[in-house]
């Protein structure tokens, strides 16, 4: 049986077969029953969670021969041409395909004359966002007088795209994601009408794949059946949708905890010979660790869990981590999937990856050694069987020797390299700078001292969705856009930095820059304005304003600075003193 006649013959024909709805379904049969259901229907959620289904389920209750009625006969002439798709007076309307101001002038002039076949013309608009500015002002006019004869029901996944106008003329309802058990039991019952024997890991897997959507779900058991004729289990389920066995994960976190680079490779290069994507091993890799991590810190984690299926495979690993240990890792691997949208070799990226939450825990370990040097001296100290009271004594002259040192290097005397100053270049960044006029510098000046790093971590996580869908919209002003890079956040205004001049003076043209940020404010979900600045402003404003805070926290007394002999003379007599106390054959000495 192919998809489209396993998915048509499974789609939902009656309410009571639209899966994990059950709220929007009980308020439609209550307006049916009650004759109270109005000129226009708002359906929106995630894809695959039956709005159209239900919106072809409601035209065939309204135009019921036996009718209207909470629930269509699909025996009379009505139900089944208008399932059939055979009724002139229903039509769905694909508005992707259809969203110009025309056809919808068209719809405007047909809605006038009475419906020939059935009781009420019902126009179903699929992805109504995709219409035109013009197409929805002419749709607003329909909406607003409309026939006594004419119900329009719109489809939408991006409510947010549609007017204010539009929505407040319709009743909407709010589809949601089908949760996995109302999935599993729908398959399930699909199985069995179907003779196919399947496992219930298997159905498990395909319905946390689908991500709440019935019509995936749908898809995949259709794609795994055509795949295998016999018995389907977990394996083969993997297998047919190109996935990664949980075990595998489970390795990789195991030799990450062990610091096995070796195995780590080993694994990486058995996943890309069986030809997985990079990227999708660094995706599925975050969703393991987020599960490692809800294991950890809630009960009964099975129902919540995205990739785990078995829970107690992980009760071992689970020891062995620590929250803020899993909380670096996802992090980590967070910042390489970014990154990795733009890299060459995404494969050795990943390796990289890998590698370096292999030394996360590592550099932990040496923070502590370096914060905890008694107690390593003491150690050493009592393999060679000192007593007590020479450790304590040794320990308190260590301790006042670090605060002397401490107190000498923050006075200055310890002589370091001279570094060019800016007025001694010939092109210093107060030169260059020079060009900005005032009201510029400052506005730069406030980026710099009020910068919001988590505004700015969240811009940049998402950047690179701005520029595909910037790139959908004009390729032209993605092409100057891409030169840009997000450098910081104030007051809900994002700052990018360009390297040429022309992308820049591109991008600050008033219909350029009215675009990107409409499509910040789709992305983000929320007003943000753009800026742009030049890299090289950006930078060297930014090296003045460090230079100045380090001026600032110097002494104001230069008497207190030693001249180079006295600094020369107050190394040696520190050196003269660290071999008295620990002996010539413990100091090593390093020229910086």
């Amino acid at each position: 049986m192919s998809h489209i006649a396993l998915y048509r013959k499974w789609r939902s024909q009656t309410f009571k077969e639209v899966v994990g709805q059950k709220h929007i379904v009980q308020t439609l049969q209550n307006s049916l029953r009650e004759n109270r259901y109005t000129h226009a229907y708002l359906f929106s959620g995630p894809r695959g969670t039956g709005k159209t289904s239900t919106a072809k389920i409601l035209a065939k209750a309204l135009n019921c021969e036996l009718g209207p009625s909470e629930e269509p006969c699909n025996q009379c002439t009505a139900c089944k041409r208008i399932s059939e798709g055979a009724v002139m007076d229903v039509m769905e309307i694909d508005a992707a395909s259809n969203r110009g101001v025309e056809e919808i002038r068209d719809i405007r002039d047909k809605v006038k004359y009475a419906p020939t076949e059935v009781r009420y013309k019902v126009y179903i608009i699929d992805e109504v966002h995709m219409l035109t500015t013009e197409a929805f002002n002419a749709l607003l006019k329909t909406l607003e007088e409309p026939p006594a004869h004419v119900i329009f029901i719109l489809a939408t996944t991006e409510p947010h795209r549609i007017p204010a106008t539009i929505i407040s003329r319709c009743q909407r309802f709010d589809f949601r994601r089908v949760a996995l058990e109302e999935q599993e039991k729908r398959m399930k019952l699909i199985c069995e009408q179907e003779d196919i024997s399947i496992d219930d890991d298997a159905l498990q897997y395909i319905a946390r794949l689908s991500d709440g959507g019935m019509r995936d779900a749908l898809s995949l058991l259709d794609q795994i059946v055509s795949f295998s004729s016999d018995h389907i289990n977990y394996e083969i389920v993997i297998e047919a949708t190109g996935g990664i066995e949980s075990s595998h994960f489970l390795k990789l976190a195991e030799a990450v905890k062990q610091q096995n680079v070796s195995e780590i490779l080993e694994l990486t290069h058995h996943l890309m010979q069986e030809g997985k994507n990079a990227d999708k091993c660094l995706e599925s890799l975050i969703y393991y660790y987020r599960d490692l991590l809800v294991i950890k810190m809630v009960n009964h984690a099975q129902d919540v869990t995205d990739r785990v299926l078995d829970v107690s495979s992980y009760s071992q690993l689970v020891q062995v981590y620590e929250n803020e240990e899993i909380f670096n890792i996802i992090d980590t691997l967070n910042q390489y999937q970014v990154e990795m949208k733009y890299a060459s070799n995404p494969q050795t990226l990943l390796e990289i990856a890998l590698m370096k939450i292999c030394t996360l825990d590592v550099e932990k370990q040496n923070v502590v050694q370096i914060q905890q040097p008694s107690v390593n001296q003491k150690e050493v100290k009592g393999h060679a069987n000192a007593n007590q009271s020479t450790i304590l004594a040794l320990s308190q002259k260590v301790d006042d020797l670090e605060k002397q040192i401490a107190k000498w290097m923050k006075s200055g005397a310890v002589a370091e390299k001279p570094t060019p100053s800016f007025e001694s270049k010939k092109t210093s960044p107060r030169q260059s700078l020079a060009t900005l006029n005032p009201q510029s510098k400052e506005q730069l000046l406030g980026f710099i001292k009020d910068k919001e790093e988590d505004a700015l971590k969240r811009i940049l996580l998402k950047w690179s969705q701005v520029l595909n869908k910037v790139k959908s919209k004009k390729i032209t002003v993605h092409a100057w856009l891409v030169d840009g890079e997000p450098v910081s956040v104030k007051n809900n205004t994002v700052l990018v930095a360009f390297k040429n001049t022309i992308h820049r003076e591109t991008t600050e043209k008033v219909t350029n820059k009215q675009m990107i940020e409409e499509v910040i404010h789709e992305v983000y979900n929320e007003p943000i304005q753009l800026k742009t600045v030049m890299q090289k402003d950006w930078n060297e404003l930014g090296s003045i304003e460090t230079q100045a805070n380090a001026k600032a926290e110097q002494p104001e007394s230069l008497e207190l600075v030693p001249d180079h002999e006295e600094s020369e003379q107050k190394q040696k007599d520190w050196v003269d003193e660290a071999v008295q106390l620990f002996g010539s054959d413990l100091v090593q000495i390093e020229d910086e």
